[in-house]
């Protein structure tokens, strides 16, 4: 079983997630920039009866990112699920960041999705399963987070490209788009959010979505 790939696995959102597959049974990478930070959420997975590999890159940095998911396919095997939920989030309004952060911005919250779909899913259309997700958000763009509703929208754009080309080999492409502050123990606990990506990734082909909000 080769398990679940987990990019941008640090509090919250990634961690939950983590966890709730590792619930499961599925084996699980962890992806985040911070090594020790990666290495403490792996041996929480790892208590829980499953095998962590625990993975430090910057999903800004093509050759990082590349070289870490094939480290992870060469512990655990081509993954069977991958969750994108790598975000650079900031409040900035028009014209107040120029344009190298808003492209360090880019890089981290659409472009490091795009590589790590173009690295995965080429094999989950071969084996004519899989399951890739990418954690959305701002479902209404907000002026005083430019940058933020620039690369969730160009991650809706994405995921729409991706379900078009994969889709048909059997590779169901969703996002979770999440429509508040992520904080445990209100509407919007990072526990209740992974539910979806569970759901999702046991959905049947006829019952497919490719957006859920929560």
């Amino acid at each position: 079983m080769a398990g679940a790939l987990i990019i941008g696995a640090g509090p919250g959102i990634g961690q939950a997630v983590a966890q709730r597959f590792a619930r499961e049974g599925l084996p699980i990478a962890l992806i985040a920039r911070t090594k020790e930070k990666v290495a403490e959420a792996a041996a929480f997975i790892g208590s829980l009866g499953v095998r962590a590999v625990p993975l430090a890159a910057d999903a800004s940095d093509e050759t990082d990112l590349r070289a870490a998911l094939d480290t992870a396919a060469g512990e655990l095997g081509e993954p069977d699920i991958v969750v994108y939920n790598a975000a650079a989030i900031r409040p900035d309004t028009v014209g107040e960041l120029p344009h190298r952060d808003h492209l360090d911005t880019y890089a981290v919250n659409v472009l490091g999705a795009l590589t790590a779909a173009a690295h995965t899913m080429p094999g989950m259309a071969r084996r004519g399963r899989g399951t890739f997700i990418v954690t959305g958000g701002m479902p209404e763009m907000k002026p005083q987070y430019v940058s933020l509703s620039l690369g969730k929208a160009g991650v809706r754009a994405l995921v729409e490209l991706l379900d078009t080309q994969y889709g048909p080999s059997g590779v169901h492409v969703a996002t979770v788009t999440v429509g508040g502050v992520v904080e445990p123990g209100t509407a919007y606990d990072p526990d209740d959010i992974a539910e979806h990506y569970w759901r999702l990734h046991t959905q049947p082909r006829e019952q497919w979505e490719r957006e859920v909000l929560h």
